[in-house]
């Protein structure tokens, strides 16, 4: 059980308490809770497919204190344990876990900050929570992604690679992704690497997450489309922000357009030169974070 988030606000130094829920089929699921004042809703960040946590550290280090900042990991990923099951790695069991989450950690409503996986279970929770949801974040996915896009995830994720040092972990990510983030430095691969990875029990890094999660993708009926956008309509009239990196293969530029016109309000923001998934630390999207969180107050 969480505690009690505190009743006002206090400066944050970027720390945290490590709390766990349960699943209903009975897995230990973790998640960082940074404090912060009670009487606003709860940020509720959201991690992509392969990613945890950790990338939201920088984003509830600036703004923890004045808002309680929930990141979770979901199963499979971070400290979260395994699936016994890889068919329960699909976006509805994430939302049921995510609903358990709600229930034992005290969170009633919440300003969702969604990464591409974290964004598509947004959408759906507008849908089958809709009273929850106090505004929204979508960070680089709408409901239709673009299937160059997908091929790309679908050629990575679940490889099991592993490196010898960070250095390598680093180097290896500039030469896949490097396309995406055209101006990252060294020293921004190696924070990738580290947010994404872990030492693993053999000493050499890992990506920290269950190889499994690629399983769903190759069974039949795996890559079949849904249709979302009854999903996003779900968002019309709460805060909502779309947020796009300019290089995206994930979210094409038309479908960031329609999605604006279809939300009257919404704040739609690019990302100059960075592509999928923006990480919420430029410029941009800071200043796009705060105008959110003041129309949600």
């Amino acid at each position: 059980m969480s505690p009690q988030p505190a009743s006002s606000a206090q400066p944050s130094d970027g720390t945290f308490s490590d709390q766990f829920w349960t699943s209903r089929d009975g897995l230990k699921l973790h998640y960082r809770d940074y404090a912060g004042r009670a009487d606003r809703p709860v940020v509720l960040c959201l991690p992509g497919l392969t990613r945890n946590a950790r990338d939201f550290a920088h984003v509830a280090a600036r703004i923890a204190g004045d808002w309680r900042v929930v990141c979770p990991d979901l199963r499979g990923r971070g400290d979260s344990a395994y699936a016994r099951e890889s068919a329960t790695y699909n976006p509805l069991q994430y939302v049921e876990d995510l609903g358990e989450l709600f229930a034992q950690g005290q969170i009633e409503r919440f300003v969702a900050l969604g990464t591409s996986l974290g964004g598509l279970l947004t959408m759906i929770m507008a849908l089958t929570m809709p009273d929850r949801i106090a505004g929204a974040l979508l960070n680089d996915v709408g409901p239709e992604v673009a299937a160059e896009g997908l091929e790309r995830i679908r050629g990575y994720v679940g490889q099991g690679r592993t490196f010898p040092t960070w250095m390598h972990a680093a180097r290896a990510l500039e030469e896949s992704q490097g396309d995406l983030f055209p101006d990252y430095r060294i020293s921004d691969w190696l924070d990738m690497a580290k947010r994404s990875m872990v030492v693993g029990g053999n000493g050499r890094i890992v990506f920290d997450y269950d190889m499994k999660i690629a399983e769903p993708f190759s069974q039949p009926g795996g890559e079949a489309g849904v249709d979302l956008w009854p999903a996003l309509l779900a968002l019309k009239g709460k805060p909502v922000t779309l947020l796009r990196g300019e290089l995206s293969d994930i979210l094409a530029k038309d479908v960031h357009r329609k999605m604006a016109k279809s939300l009257p309000g919404a704040d739609a923001v690019t990302i100059p030169r960075v592509g999928h998934a923006p990480m919420l630390d430029e410029a941009e999207a800071v200043a796009a974070i705060d105008r959110l969180l003041a129309r949600v107050g």
